[in-house]
């Protein structure tokens, strides 16, 4: 075992795993033959541990990095999985479906587990590409973020994980009206509060029994929405970009960008203008937050200082393969991954098509080290960085 950060790097297309020790990238372990749901992402555990869904097998993964055996459990559930969340505690998982590889929704099944006794259950909810919370306090609940129509769906854990087979349909327990346009789920585990991102801003609910009590919408504050959430558990604070201007996805290189942070205790927001082009996941490190940019004028590793609210931004070498003018963002393109750990200043950015991941100490600024990995990392592959007690499980939705 070893007390170094890990970085763990997948390549989903080539269906390898890597775990390098940061920042020497020494080889501490791999997996082949693992095509990881790159949509669904990695989900951090209590003890250092990862999961994460293998697309292609239909198993949720358990990973241990830091232990003598890489991946600790493994359990069946339903694909193409699109996202992945456990309550509190880490005990109690759900895994929603989505569209995959295909251009209309058409998968309804829902998957929890319990990870302590191995118990698992499918049931089908309603088909589209739900994102999901368990909250705690209590007999968890699972709370589905549904489009068209908008809705925060309850139902109670031990409900669903008793459902006989066969995949029965299951109705919610409670309901709660959202907009149509949510994308973007968060939980904060202190207050037990549930966020969702919609068009109109911020959605809140907070468990109330077995159902959900809305709270005020936290606005925007600037042109665009933000299209994913992410729960800083250090600064207790809701993290976003906003992306505005002209959506049809042959215009990126002109959207804008805004990075949106929502302090959770003061009930203040801060804006920073990032720069046009694609902006879109986020790490969080120590005392900085990650962000990659790409344009066609040049792509960058921009980190803002959690103190000073400052940018610092890093020129990033060029990708073969990259999003150019004229063309989308997210079809046959070359990306980037980014990943930290709210314990070190060490942040990893992948160079998609390239098989390098580049890692920057944040408090300097510089590039400390050139990973090359022996696969190419197409689409920029997904990357999160651990250390034993970062307490990243503070966050209980999968990145």
């Amino acid at each position: 075992m070893t007390a170094d950060p890990l970085l763990l790097v997948s390549d989903h297309i080539e269906g390898t795993v890597h775990l390098l020790t940061v920042p020497d990238g020494t080889e501490a372990g791999r997996l082949t033959r693992r095509h990881l749901s790159e949509h669904a992402g990695f989900l951090a555990l209590p003890g250092g541990r990862i999961a994460c869904v293998d697309d292609r097998r239909g198993e949720l993964l358990v990973l241990d990095p830091f232990g003598s055996q890489l991946v600790q459990t493994a359990i069946p559930v339903a694909v193409p999985a699109e996202h992945l969340a456990v309550d509190p505690s880490g005990r109690w998982v759900a895994v929603t479906t989505g569209l995959g590889r295909n251009g209309e929704p058409w998968s309804d099944l829902l998957t929890v587990a319990d990870l302590v006794t191995g118990d698992t259950a499918r049931v089908r909810t309603r088909a589209g590409e739900p994102g999901v919370t368990v909250l705690g306090r209590g007999d968890p609940l699972v709370v589905l973020r549904h489009r068209e129509p908008g809705a925060l769906a309850v139902h109670r854990f031990a409900d669903l994980l008793g459902a006989p087979p066969g995949c029965p349909p299951a109705a919610p327990h409670a309901l709660l009206p959202l907009p149509d346009d949510g994308h973007g789920d968060a939980q904060d585990p202190r207050s037990g509060e549930v966020f969702a991102a919609t068009g109109e801003g911020v959605h809140r609910a907070r468990r109330d029994g077995d159902t959900l009590v809305p709270g005020p919408v936290i606005p925007w504050r600037a042109p665009g929405r933000g299209w994913y959430l992410r729960f800083d558990t250090r600064r207790r604070a809701l993290w976003s970009t906003l992306r505005g201007g002209n959506p049809d996805p042959r215009k990126w290189p002109e959207w804008t960008n805004r990075a949106w942070r929502h302090d959770l205790d003061g009930e203040r927001t801060d804006l920073t203008d990032l720069g046009p082009g694609l902006v879109f996941r986020l790490a969080l490190a120590k005392d900085h937050t990650a962000l990659t940019r790409l344009h066609p004028d040049g792509d960058e590793l921009i980190l803002l200082d959690s103190g000073e609210g400052t940018a610092r931004r890093l020129p990033l070498p060029a990708m073969d393969g990259a999003p150019r003018r004229g063309g989308t963002p997210w079809e046959g393109v070359q990306r980037r991954a980014v990943a930290a750990s709210p314990e070190t200043d060490w942040v990893a950015v992948t160079r998609g098509g390239h098989g390098e991941v580049h890692l920057f100490d944040a408090r300097t600024g510089t590039e400390a080290a050139r990973l090359r990995l022996d696969t190419p990392l197409h689409h920029g592959g997904h990357a999160t960085l651990r250390t034993l007690s970062d307490g990243s499980e503070g966050d209980p939705v999968g990145r």
